[in-house]
C-alpha cells in the first residue's frame, strides 16, 4: 500500500489533484444514474438526490475522514466533515449562477428539501453539544455520536414519509414546472442490472480517490508547513466535496433542480456521520473534545448557512442580485469571512 509518509510536496500536490480529477470526473457520470434511479424507483428527485446521490457522492469525504483519525489526525477529519457541509452549502450559489431562469431556491422548493435543511441543523447542533459538554464515552466513542447516528435515521424516515404523503407543497410557478425534455430522457434509460453496477463502480472509484485524498492532505500539511486545520478545512474539505459540485451544476443543466438541491443537502446531512465514523477511528478519546474553536466555528457556521438557505427556500424569491437572491449573496459572504477568519486566526 502506498505510504504518504515518504511522499514530498511534489508527489503529494500531484497525486492529491489527480485523485480530486478523479472524483470530479465520477460526480458527472454519477449524476445521470442518479435520475434514471429517481425514475426507476419512484423515490423523485429530491428524495434520490438524499438517500443516494448525496451518500454516494459523501464516500470520498468518508474515507478522507476515517483515514486521517486513524492516524490520529483529529483536525483533519473533523475539518474535512464540516468544511465539506459549509462549501458544498455553499455550492447551491454557483449552481444558481449557472440557473439563470429564476433563483434555484425558488425553483427548487419542496417538503424533502425543507425537512433536509432541518434535519441537518439539528444534526450540526449535536457536535457543539459534544464539545461543549462533559465527555461521556462508551468503549472511547462519544456519546453524542450515538445520538447522531439516531437522529439521521430518524430523519431519513421522516423525509421518505413525506414523499409518500406530503403535508405541505409549494406553490407551482412557471419555473417549477417539470420540463417535457426530461420525461422524453427518463424512457431511455439502460438495464436496472446495469444501471446498479454503474453506480457501485463509479461509488468505489470514489471512494478510492478519497482515500488518497487523506494521504496526500496528510503529506501535503507535514511538506508545506501549513496547519491540519487549513489543510483538512479547505483543501480537503473542498477537493472531496466536487462531486457534490459538478453533480449539482449537471443536474441544473438537465433541469433537474430538486435533485441538484437535494444531492448537497442530503450529502450535507450523510457528511454529519463523517464526524461518527471519525470518532469511533480516533481511539484517543473523544473527537469532539480534540478540536480547535476554529472547527467549532466552522460547525457554526454550517448552521448559519443552513439556516439562510432555508430562509431562501420558504421565501422563494424569483429573481435577486445576479439572479441569485438574497440568500445567494449572504451565503458567499458569509463562507468569505470564515475563509479569512481561518487564516488569520493562527491556523
Amino acid at each position: 500500500m502506498l505510504q504518504a509518509d515518504a511522499w514530498n510536496l511534489a508527489t503529494s500536490v500531484a497525486v492529491f489533484a489527480a485523485a480530486a480529477l478523479v472524483i470530479a470526473v465520477c460526480g458527472v457520470l454519477l449524476t445521470a444514474r442518479a435520475e434514471r434511479i429517481a425514475a426507476r424507483t419512484g423515490l423523485g428527485d429530491a428524495l434520490t438526490g438524499a438517500l443516494f446521490l448525496g451518500a454516494v457522492t459523501s464516500l470520498a469525504g468518508t474515507v478522507t475522514s476515517v483515514s486521517a483519525a486513524l492516524d490520529g489526525f483529529a483536525e483533519i477529519a473533523f475539518g474535512n466533515a464540516v468544511g465539506g457541509i459549509a462549501a458544498q452549502t455553499t455550492f447551491i450559489v454557483l449552481a444558481d449562477l449557472f440557473y439563470r431562469k429564476a433563483n434555484l431556491e425558488h425553483a427548487a422548493a419542496s417538503e424533502a428539501n425543507l425537512l433536509q435543511g432541518v434535519l441537518l441543523v439539528a444534526l450540526l447542533a449535536l457536535p457543539l453539544l459534544g464539545a461543549a459538554w462533559p465527555s461521556l464515552t462508551i468503549f472511547s466513542v462519544d456519546v453524542i455520536s450515538f445520538a447522531i447516528l439516531g437522529l439521521y435515521l430518524f430523519g431519513v424516515k421522516l423525509i421518505a414519509q413525506s414523499y409518500r404523503l406530503p403535508m405541505w407543497l409549494p406553490r407551482h410557478t412557471a419555473h417549477t414546472k417539470p420540463s417535457a425534455r426530461r420525461a422524453r430522457e427518463r424512457t431511455g434509460a439502460p438495464g436496472a442490472a446495469r444501471l446498479w453496477l454503474e453506480f457501485a463502480a463509479l461509488a468505489a472509484a470514489v471512494a478510492l480517490a478519497g482515500w488518497l485524498v487523506a494521504q496526500s492532505a496528510i503529506a501535503l500539511a507535514r511538506a508545506s508547513g501549513l496547519s491540519h486545520t487549513v489543510v483538512g478545512t479547505l483543501f480537503t474539505a473542498v477537493s472531496t466535496s466536487m462531486p457534490e459540485l459538478v453533480i449539482a451544476l449537471a443536474a441544473v443543466r438537465r433541469g433537474a433542480l430538486a435533485l441538484a438541491v437535494g444531492n448537497i443537502l442530503g450529502g450535507n446531512c450523510f457528511d454529519v456521520l463523517f464526524l461518527v465514523a471519525s470518532d469511533v477511528a480516533y481511539r484517543a478519546g473523544s473527537i469532539y473534545q480534540a478540536v480547535s474553536k476554529l472547527q467549532l466555528g466552522w460547525l457554526a457556521l454550517g448552521i448559519l448557512l443552513t439556516g439562510v438557505l432555508l430562509l431562501g427556500m420558504l421565501r422563494r424569491q424569483a429573481h435577486g442580485p445576479g439572479n441569485i437572491g438574497f440568500e445567494g449573496v449572504l451565503m458567499l459572504a458569509l463562507y468569505g469571512l470564515s475563509v479569512l477568519v481561518l487564516f488569520s486566526g493562527g491556523a
